[in-house]
């Protein structure tokens, strides 16, 4: 959790980071995989092999669906970082390329319907907290499927639910800042005093 939160406060103080998939859940991928290497000792050379893993599976994501908030909401990008996230821990553990799929089908499972709801439309509120959320659910869902418990829908059918939620997502849900937290009262009023200048 902290080092994912980290990354997404490094681009709020206009540091450097890689979207993956997006800025908004660039923290949820090296939040597992750093804090992996610290726990378990794995080498540079392994985690480059489960990127690797990663990649493909935001590639077939991206390919079929979408990663972007504001076309199929925060399911789309935290949802999507963490079923890449998830295949590539399995990928690390040595699972099978079936158990790396079916760990991204669970990550995608237990985000959908996230709707994209940033205050001010700025990437830190809901969006950090959620990085650390998509973390862990990456890591449970990938305990899941090492544990060799399966999925009765694929992981194709599961993207394919995703987007088609992601579409039925009203505007407001779909990264407008105009739904959910971004439009609750507290919200509402720290808009008004940081944005503003007020």
């Amino acid at each position: 959790a902290a080092y994912a939160m980290a990354v997404l406060e490094t681009n709020a103080s206009m540091g450097r980071i890689v979207a993956a998939p997006t800025a908004g859940s660039a923290g949820v991928i090296p939040g597992v995989l750093l804090a992996l290497q610290k726990a378990k000792g794995y080498s540079d050379e392994q985690l480059k092999r489960a990127l690797a893993c990663a990649a493909a599976v935001g590639y077939l994501i991206t390919r079929n669906a979408t990663v972007s908030g504001a076309e199929g909401g925060c399911q789309a990008e935290i949802g999507s970082a963490a079923a890449m996230a998830a295949a590539a821990c399995v990928e690390l553990e040595g699972g099978t390329p079936e158990q790396c799929l079916n760990a991204a089908g669970n990550a995608l499972t237990n985000m959908m319907g996230l709707v994209c709801d940033p205050v001010a439309g700025l990437v830190e509120v809901p969006c950090q907290k959620r990085n650390a959320s998509g973390a862990a659910t990456a890591l449970v869902s990938a305990q899941t499927s090492l544990a060799g418990i399966g999925n009765l829908v694929g992981f194709d059918q599961t993207v394919e639910a995703m987007y088609k939620v992601g579409r039925s997502l009203p505007f407001e849900l779909r990264e407008s800042a105009l739904g959910g937290l971004a439009a609750t009262p507290d919200a509402c009023a720290w808009c008004e005093s940081h944005m503003c200048g007020k």
